[in-house]
């Protein structure tokens, strides 16, 4: 079914870039958009709709409350705000029959949570969606993973700035740093609950390959880096490859990767085209 009628919970960074780009190219406007947010964000929510026109939907609307939102009856929403978003509103949305698009992956490091989600996906007949965000080779991951991993190793490097308001302050002199350092080692599920802005793509790797705890993950505060750099090796049963991603940081957030709000973007507008890619 063509998307019609879309949800979005947020309207920061990653939902303006994600609605700008579905209003620049999908060859028609969709019937309804929705953004849920707190009360206090309403007017940043109605200014990016207002801003993006009818050339996002003939209908906007903005919502504070998830019952005003569920009835606006989305087919899709997609989750653009925070992993106390997807512990809070992901499993109503699921369970009422709407698909939930998530970026905020780093909250499925918790089994707690993964779970009831699934429980929702499978009783509101929808699925639960989750998008690439920062880091790219997903679909190789996946297809490796059907002939049998050996490996998974993600080092995740940031400019010191990225790294505030992280346990990393703690760590390290962000401010004084004049070479890379390393503050992190450990597994996936360990580096996406201590770091849970910043760590979103070692969850995604965890879950689309080894697994939490077999993935490892390295965080680096680099200051010889200005953009956010995302690598990871695998070794597999077909065949070994490496990535490396070089991200631009987020102009409204620096700890979160503007590439993910395109990969919202892609995973919206193979739902309005007639081609997937």
């Amino acid at each position: 079914m063509t998307l019609q009628r879309l949800g979005i919970i947020g309207a920061g960074g990653i939902a303006k870039v994600a609605l700008s780009t579905l209003a620049r190219d999908q060859a028609a406007p969709l019937a309804l958009t929705s953004i849920l947010v707190p009360p206090a964000f309403a007017s940043q929510a109605t200014a990016l709709l207002d801003s993006l026109g009818d050339g996002l939907a003939k209908s906007r609307v903005v919502r504070t409350d998830l019952a005003a939102f569920l009835d606006d009856k989305p087919q899709v929403v997609a989750e653009c705000a925070s992993h106390t978003a997807v512990q809070e509103f992901g499993p109503p949305i699921l369970d009422a029959g709407c698909d939930l698009i998530v970026v905020s992956i780093g909250s499925l490091s918790d089994d707690a949570l993964f779970n009831k989600l699934e429980r929702a996906a499978k009783n509101g007949k929808s699925r639960l969606v989750l998008v690439s965000g920062a880091i790219g080779g997903i679909d190789a991951l996946v297809a490796a993973r059907l002939s049998g991993l050996e490996s998974v190793v993600y080092t995740g490097r940031k400019p010191p700035n990225a790294w505030r308001g992280t346990p990393a302050e703690k760590l390290v002199d962000l401010a004084g740093l004049k070479e890379p350092v390393t503050f992190f080692e450990g597994t996936a599920r360990a580096a996406a609950q201590e770091y849970p802005f910043n760590a979103n793509v070692a969850a995604t790797l965890g879950l689309a390959g080894i697994g939490f705890e077999a993935t490892r993950v390295r965080l680096v505060a680099d200051p010889g880096v200005s953009r956010n750099v995302h690598e990871f090796a695998v070794r597999s049963g077909c065949g070994d490859f490496s990535i490396k991603l070089e991200g631009r940081p987020s102009p409204d957030n620096p700890k979160t990767s503007l590439m993910a709000g395109y990969s919202v973007a892609r995973e919206l507008l193979n739902r309005v085209g007639t081609v997937v890619i």
